[in-house]
C-alpha cells in the first residue's frame, strides 16, 4: 500500500483509507465495503471501489481516487470554464486561467484541478508560481492526466481496407 499513501503525501492530502477495507489485487488497489470484503476470498475482476493500479514504481490513480482527494485537505487548483475545456482536452494550465490555488505554489508541487463546481478533472504539477507577476506566456501547471486522456486514448483512425 506504500506507493498509495506516497501518492496521497504528494498532494498534501489527508485523505483517511482504512487499512482494512483495501485489498490490492495484482497491482490494483480496491476499497471495499465490510459486506463485500468477505466476498472477495475468491477470483474476482472488480470490487468495491477502484483507487488505482502500479505500473514499475508508479502509482496511476483512478478518479475516483482523485474525486475522494478533492472533497478532503489538498492541493487544489481552480481554474475558469476555458482553461477547463482546454485542459480536458490535453493542454497545460496558464497563469489568467487559475481562479484560486490552495495549498504551497512552488515548482514541483503537485496539484488536483478542479473546476468552479469543485469537480475534480485532473491533476498537474506546478512548473513556476502562479502569483509571479512576469507575464510569460508559458504554461504555469503541466497536465499530468486529465478526464479526458481516456477519450483521447480510445480515439483511433479507422482502418482503410
Amino acid at each position: 500500500m506504500r506507493p498509495l499513501y506516497d501518492f496521497l503525501h504528494k498532494f498534501n492530502s489527508n485523505l483517511c483509507l482504512d487499512k482494512t477495507l483495501m485489498l490490492k489485487r495484482g497491482n490494483r488497489y480496491y476499497l471495499l465495503e465490510k459486506n463485500i470484503k468477505t466476498l472477495t476470498a475468491g477470483d474476482f475482476f472488480y470490487a468495491g471501489t477502484y483507487l488505482g493500479k502500479i505500473k514499475g514504481e508508479t502509482f496511476f490513480p483512478s478518479f475516483a481516487l482523485l474525486a475522494m482527494m478533492a472533497k478532503q485537505r489538498a492541493n487544489k487548483t481552480t481554474i475558469n470554464a476555458r482553461s477547463e475545456w482546454l485542459f480536458i482536452c490535453g493542454r497545460d494550465i496558464f497563469k489568467q486561467g487559475i481562479v484560486e490555488v490552495t495549498g504551497p505554489r512552488r515548482k514541483g508541487t503537485y496539484t488536483l484541478i478542479l473546476n468552479e463546481r469543485r469537480e475534480c478533472l485532473g491533476f498537474g504539477k506546478i512548473l513556476r508560481d502562479p502569483k509571479d507577476e512576469r507575464s510569460r506566456p508559458q504554461p504555469v501547471i503541466r497536465n499530468i492526466t486529465d478526464v479526458g486522456d481516456f477519450l483521447r486514448r480510445e480515439r483511433k483512425p479507422p482502418r482503410h481496407q
